[in-house]
């Protein structure tokens, strides 16, 4: 079968892989003093960071909507034998609800829930593509991704609380007492939404450190045919800190490691700041 992988904007995955495996993006809308924007098309994480330490409000997101997933499984679904279409977690986003119900028009479309975000959603796009290289039909490939999506590990170290405080998830007094303390937190997806896991205490380059250590030492089961970090712009020095944890306490290769940037809905929620390890299990 001729398989087209397609997702939204949230997976997070560079240029070159979008290229390699031939991936198709839907982006989401970024609001921005009440005007929408287009993910990584007319507006960029590095604009949102610009635009809050300018004085201006928090960014919101808004999901793909059924309109534009029409037109797009419309497009693809006359060219290729099947379309699989992989969404931002639905407790995060209106994405898996919107699709699936733009899919009902196309019999040979297919709409999967991550029940993850950013290269957590990422891995399993790129799980999708090669199975489809295998020759693996889009129902098999559909089923397989809903058993592999509890094998994807997601998290990230946060070295800023103000963007969280804004957007009232975090207290005040908590953000403040980050500041003051040094504490980062940990912050992991857990059943398909948010939950904070773990804390660290120093500079953000030691709490990288730790974070990544406590992640994988002892680990006999990771899947090692690639591992990411992924994050938001951080202190000099950081990605290769956690780079070189990850060689240290596990069997991943430096070509199995990618770095991404994270997207504009990780921007508008969680600034600055942000790094995470994603990875899978065997």
């Amino acid at each position: 079968m001729n398989i087209k992988v397609t997702s939204d904007s949230t997976c997070d995955l560079t240029p070159e892989l979008l290229s390699r495996y031939n991936i198709t993006i839907t982006p989401l809308s970024v609001i921005k003093d009440g005007i929408a924007f287009v993910d990584g098309v007319d507006i960029m994480p590095a604009d949102i960071y610009r635009h809050v330490d300018n004085g201006g409000a928090l960014c919101s997101t808004s999901a793909v909507n059924v309109d534009a997933y029409r037109k797009v499984f419309k497009e693809l679904s006359s060219q290729y034998d099947a379309v699989i279409h992989i969404t931002i977690g639905s407790l995060f986003s209106a994405c898996y609800q919107n699709a699936s119900i733009a899919a009902a028009n196309f019999p040979n479309v297919y709409v999967v829930d991550s029940m993850n975000l950013s290269t957590g959603q990422g891995h399993l796009v790129i799980e999708a593509c090669e199975l489809a290289a295998q020759g693996i039909s889009a129902v098999e490939i559909c089923s397989r991704l809903n058993e592999m999506r509890g094998r994807v590990y997601a998290s990230f170290i946060m070295d800023r609380l103000d963007y969280m405080q804004k957007g009232g998830r975090c207290s005040s007094v908590m953000a403040l007492g980050g500041k003051l303390l040094r504490i980062k937190p940990q912050i992991a997806v857990v059943d398909g939404g948010m939950k904070m896991v773990d804390k660290f205490r120093g500079s953000f380059d030691k709490c990288v450190e730790k974070y990544v250590k406590e992640l994988l030492k002892d680990r006999k089961d990771l899947k090692l045919d690639r591992v990411f970090i992924t994050h938001s712009p951080v202190e000099d020095g950081a990605v290769e800190i956690a780079r070189e944890t990850i060689k240290k306490y596990s069997d991943f290769k430096d070509e199995n490691i990618y770095e991404t940037d994270t997207n504009c809905t990780v921007a508008c929620h969680c600034g600055p700041g942000t790094l995470g390890v994603l990875f899978m299990t065997k």
